[in-house]
């Protein structure tokens, strides 16, 4: 009897990429055949981003042309699971009857026989959203040992690489207990929760084994790391014991809360061998009052001197950052501080995003909205210039010598990123006489020019 054939597509962010992974692990083990094509599945799991609008507009195409194969080759059955399913449950399963169901993380747990019900024809019903914090105690010291109790995505250690790159995301932590005006992830991910060290290295450790150079590390919110194990700076002992694991050569870290930044965390990024010089820190603006109405903390000064702090130790370092423009309240002068501030802080790479309102958020309810032309304004002027100044980033490096991971081939050229770049978002490093590098080589490469924020680069030899 042949087994039922299951294409998983993963849309958002790399925790879902981490999710989608646990999922097919579960559905492996439970004897279904994961395929990569999606004309190949006889079902269609779409683990759905539900993070901003655009996010959940591009789930909702998804699903539908997730269904539009069904009747039209072997597609049976098309399934939404992730944040958005999270999110709205029943809400989604009404709005989107294309979908055979909506599955939220409770299901994950048992994803194996659920799809299998799915498969014969059976219903099952879509669930009504919570608050995911009420799940785990309000003291961080006592969710460790109530989490095993709950289904956390991408706590589990059942994992299959849906993906054969040599970079691969690592869960570190799920949820957050930040409470951002503008954000809604901590409703239906729930509150802060890290894993413990040991299953970390445990798992990077075997991706180490089975070819990955790469640890990117993810979170919600990385730089509250250990908050709930006990252990005052739980982040650098997991960094260093990393940096001991054989095979494994670069380990990244993302999404850092430049307000919790603990003295001698960017020290010890600087110091630990195999941690790249990579600062992902999430600005969201620069104008103190902004930031306040934000619910967040910060100003120019303090955001310089922390990048001060590490291009002293790495001055060759990469910093990511994301900015909102728009937010209610947001004035003329606001912008401009926040214009002066990305002049000033020579950004690898800088996301910019225009304020939308989140439902459930704090920020939906402020007064000082304003008009969709004056935000659309504002983002185009602040885009502009983000773009800009990060292709001006790019230039400062020509002539910069940089060790480069092989990811790809387009002909002849090899393509990759330096250490300052991170997967997918910030740029790559290419060598146009690249064919004879395997994907997976280290390679040091000379920055001979640019194309925008990617780097041309002549090569110097095996790292």
């Amino acid at each position: 009897m042949t087994s039922t054939r299951v294409h998983i597509v993963s849309l958002g962010c790399a925790r879902n990429d981490v999710d989608s992974d646990e999922l097919a692990g579960r559905l492996e083990a439970g004897g279904f055949s994961l395929v990569d094509e999606p004309d190949d599945a006889e079902a269609i799991v779409v683990n759905t981003c539900g993070f901003i609008e655009s996010a959940k507009k591009d789930s909702i195409d998804t699903l539908l042309a997730a269904s539009d194969l069904k009747g039209k080759g072997t597609t049976q059955r098309v399934v939404a699971v992730g944040c958005m399913a999270e999110r709205y449950g029943r809400e989604l399963a009404d709005a989107l009857p294309e979908a055979d169901a909506v599955l939220g993380f409770d299901d994950y747990a048992d994803i194996d026989s659920k799809l299998r019900l799915i498969m014969a024809g059976g219903h099952l019903e879509a669930h009504t959203p919570s608050d995911r914090r009420r799940l785990l105690p309000v003291a961080p010291a006592k969710r460790q040992a109530a989490a095993s109790d709950i289904v956390i995505p991408g706590r589990a250690p059942i994992r299959r690489r849906s993906k054969g790159a040599p970079s691969a995301p690592v869960k570190i932590a799920s949820g957050c207990d930040r409470r951002c005006a503008f954000c809604a992830i901590p409703s239906f991910r729930g509150s802060f929760v890290s894993r413990p060290i040991d299953d970390i290295v445990e798992e990077v450790t075997w991706l180490a084994d089975h070819g990955v150079r790469e640890a990117f590390l993810v979170s919600e919110n990385t730089s509250s790391y250990g908050k709930d194990l006990g252990e005052l700076g739980a982040l650098e002992t997991l960094l260093r014991r990393l940096d001991a694991i054989e095979n494994l050569d670069w380990i990244r870290v993302s999404y850092l809360q430049p307000a919790e930044i603990r003295p001698g965390l960017i020290e010890t990024m600087a110091s630990v061998e195999k941690v790249v010089p990579y600062f992902d820190l999430s600005f969201q603006h620069a104008a103190p009052g902004v930031l306040r109405r934000m619910r967040r903390f910060g100003d120019p000064d303090s955001f310089l001197g922390l990048l001060d702090r590490v291009r002293t130790l790495e001055p060759d370092a990469g910093v990511r950052s994301n900015v909102i423009v728009g937010f209610p309240g947001e004035t003329d002068a606001d912008v401009e501080t926040l214009i002066d501030f990305v002049a000033e802080a020579r950004l690898d790479a800088l996301g910019v995003f225009a304020y939308s309102d989140e439902e459930g958020t704090e920020g939906a309810n402020l007064d000082g909205h304003l008009d969709q032309d004056v935000i659309d304004e504002r983002y185009e002027r602040v885009s502009e210039l983000a773009t800009e100044l990060v292709d001006q980033r790019a230039l400062e490096r020509v002539g910069q010598r940089v060790r480069v991971l092989i990811e790809s081939h387009d002909g002849d050229t090899a393509v990759g990123r330096a250490e300052h770049q991170g997967p997918e978002v910030d740029g790559t490093t290419s060598f146009a006489t690249g064919a004879h590098l395997r994907v997976g080589d280290l390679v040091w490469g000379r920055v001979a020019s640019t194309d925008g924020v990617d780097l041309i680069a002549r090569e110097e030899g095996a790292a």
